[in-house]
C-alpha cells in the first residue's frame, strides 16, 4: 500500500449561538478541519485538523515527502515527516500539522487491519472516564448561570467537570469556583483552567484561596515557558498542577516533568506531534509516576488514554460542541465514561452531505 495524497479539508459553519471566551480568547465561530490520507487501495486515513486553521501549507509540504511512502509504517513514516528541516519545527503550526497526518494515519492502519486504534497501540481498556469541558465567560453569565450549566453536564452523567478560570479579577473567579461547588455537591470531580492567564503571584493567590473547594487540578495556572515558576507553585499549593496542552514532543515534556512542574500530563495527541508521538510522552509519564488526560476532542483522545495504563480522564466538549454530533456522530457515553467501539481505525464518520449543506448555508 503506498500513499497516494494527503490534504486538508475545512468547513465554514457559521457563527455560534452563544460566543464563548477563556482568559486569552473568544470563540465565536463553528468550522471543522479534516486532514485526509489516500491511498492506492482505495483507503483513507482522517483525523481531526491540528493546525488550528494554519494548517494547509505546511501539509502541503509533507504531502511532497509522504507521496509512495508506505503508510503502515509508522516510526519510519513520523522520522520522515519530523526531520530535515532547516529551521526548527520543534514548537507551533509545523508540528501540530504533523500531528494531524501522523492521526490520521493511524486511522488508515486501523482501517487496513480491521482494528480501532486504541488497541492498535495497546488497548489497555476499552471505556475511559470522561470529563465535561465548560464553564467559560459569557456575555449574561452569572453565578447562578454558570452553576446551572455545571450542573446540567452533572445532571448528563459526567463525574468530573471543568470551568475556567483567569478571565475575571481573582477575586471573583474564587467566588465562581466556590458557586460551582455549591451547584454541583461535594461528589462531582472539579478542575479549574486558567489558559496561562496568570503571573505565578497571581496564580499562587488565586490557588490558595481556591483549593478549600477540593479542585481535582489547577490547569495551566501561570504562562507556559515559566516551567520553573510551576514547579514552584506545585511545591506550595496542594491542588495538583496539570499542564502540557501548548507542549510538543517529548523533548518538551522531559523538561516540564524533569522540573517538577506538573503532576497531571496534558499532552494533546494532535498538537504534540500526534499519537505516535504521545505514546512517547505518556511511556516518559508513566517512568515518572505521572498520569495522562489529553487536552482536546475526545474522537482522538479518547484512543490515546484507552491505550495506556497510565491513561487518566479525557476531555469531551459533547457539552460545550453540541453541534459536531451532528456531522461526526458520537462516542457512546455511560456511566460517566466514554466507551470505544470496535470500529476500525478512530471510528470518526463524517457526514459530507450534512456538512456541505451547512457551509453553504453558512456562506
Amino acid at each position: 500500500m503506498k500513499i497516494t495524497d494527503v490534504r486538508v479539508t475545512k468547513y465554514r459553519l457559521g457563527k455560534l449561538d452563544r460566543p464563548h471566551r477563556n482568559s486569552i480568547l473568544v470563540s465565536a465561530n463553528k468550522g471543522l478541519e479534516f486532514v485526509e490520507v489516500d491511498t492506492d487501495e482505495g483507503l483513507t486515513g482522517v483525523s481531526m485538523g491540528a493546525g488550528r486553521g494554519r494548517a494547509e501549507a505546511f501539509v502541503r509540504q509533507l504531502r511532497d515527502r509522504l507521496l509512495g511512502e508506505d503508510p503502515m509504517d509508522a516510526a519510519r513514516v513520523w522520522h520522515h515527516m519530523f526531520t530535515g528541516w532547516r529551521k526548527p519545527i520543534v514548537k507551533g503550526d509545523a508540528i501540530m500539522s504533523i500531528g494531524g497526518v501522523d492521526n490520521a494515519l493511524w486511522d488508515l492502519r486501523g482501517k487496513a487491519l480491521g482494528m480501532p486504534v486504541y488497541r492498535l497501540l495497546g488497548g489497555f481498556r476499552s471505556r475511559v472516564p470522561a470529563y465535561a469541558a465548560g464553564g467559560y465567560y459569557e456575555e449574561g453569565k452569572g453565578l447562578a448561570e454558570l452553576g446551572e450549566e455545571m450542573k446540567s453536564f452533572v445532571a448528563a452523567g459526567y463525574k468530573a467537570v471543568k470551568m475556567k478560570v483567569g478571565g475575571a479579577t481573582v477575586k471573583e473567579d474564587v467566588r465562581r469556583v466556590e458557586a460551582v461547588r455549591e451547584a454541583i455537591g461535594p461528589d462531582i470531580r472539579l478542575m479549574v483552567d486558567a489558559n496561562d492567564a496568570w503571573t505565578v503571584a497571581e496564580a499562587f493567590r488565586f490557588g490558595s484561596a481556591a483549593q478549600e473547594f477540593d479542585l481535582e487540578w489547577f490547569e495551566e495556572p501561570c504562562w507556559p515557558d515559566d516551567q520553573e515558576g510551576m514547579a514552584l507553585l506545585r511545591r506550595k499549593l496542594s491542588v495538583p498542577i496539570a499542564s502540557g496542552e501548548i507542549e510538543f514532543t517529548r523533548w518538551g515534556f522531559r523538561d516540564l516533568i524533569e522540573r517538577g512542574a506538573v503532576d497531571i500530563v496534558q499532552a494533546d495527541p494532535h498538537l504534540c506531534g500526534g499519537l505516535t508521538e504521545w505514546m512517547r510522552i505518556a511511556a516518559l509519564a508513566s517512568a515518572h509516576h505521572l498520569v495522562m488526560a489529553p487536552h482536546g476532542n475526545h474522537y482522538v483522545g479518547a484512543h490515546a488514554v484507552a491505550a495506556v495504563d497510565n491513561g487518566y480522564i479525557v476531555e469531551s466538549y459533547a457539552g460545550m460542541s453540541p453541534w459536531q454530533n451532528e456531522f461526526l456522530g458520537g462516542i457512546t457515553f455511560d456511566d460517566g465514561d466514554l466507551i470505544l467501539s470496535d470500529e476500525p481505525g478512530l471510528g470518526i464518520t463524517i457526514d459530507r452531505e450534512a456538512l456541505e449543506r451547512a457551509a453553504g448555508q453558512a456562506g
